[in-house]
């Protein structure tokens, strides 16, 4: 099963996946070609419930469009049940200090007040989860029992994706804490780089 720690990771990794939309037009559309120096950490205190105990990606850079390969582990020591919140916080580093990026159509530092209700809108409940959590029989639904879950290592065709306006080229870092009625439960924070093409 994957634990909600796995999913903070795909989240804030999939912040910069997600296709977003402006007012503003620009010339020409910026494409993500590359992903650099992919590295995360644990940030929550040290009795948080919700751990992620591994995340390897490769290649680096990773490519796109392109493969990437994923494995990654964590555990919860209680069940963790809606309401779910997550606060994502996106910082990029300009001029040598860090910069939070607000947030702009359900993309950047925002705060999802319930992930399980998403998760819902995502996959409908009743529907099988998508692959390779299908395959590998890990939930995709609220609650998530405590235990340990863990991804084996799996291949993902990345498309192509383009980027909002003011997502450009250059190092970030995102944040996400998850909690549920005030009490933090973990936190993770993921680092990269981006380039467009």
């Amino acid at each position: 099963m994957i634990s909600i720690p796995l999913f903070i990771a795909f989240w804030t990794a999939g912040v910069f996946f997600k296709e977003g939309t402006c007012a503003v037009q620009i010339s020409r559309p910026l494409r993500l070609s590359k992903i650099v120096g992919f590295s995360w950490e644990n940030c929550g205190k040290a009795d948080d419930p919700a751990v992620m105990k591994s995340l390897t990606l490769s290649p680096d850079p990773i490519n796109i469009p392109g493969d990437l390969t994923a494995s990654a582990s964590g555990t919860t020591s209680l069940a963790l049940v809606s309401p779910l919140s997550v606060n994502v916080t996106l910082e990029k580093e300009v001029a040598g200090y860090w910069v939070k990026v607000p947030c702009v159509d359900e993309l950047g530092s925002c705060h999802y007040q319930d992930i399980c209700d998403i998760l819902n809108q995502l996959i409908p409940p009743g529907q099988d989860c998508p692959e390779p959590l299908h395959t590998y029989g890990l939930p995709c639904h609220c609650p998530f029992k405590a235990g340990d879950y863990s991804l084996p290592q799996t291949v993902f065709s990345l498309p192509k994706t383009e980027l909002p306006f003011w997502l450009t080229n250059g190092q970030y870092r995102v944040q996400g804490v998850l909690g549920n009625l005030g009490k933090e439960l973990g936190c993770l924070k993921v680092s990269l780089s981006l380039h467009s093409g």
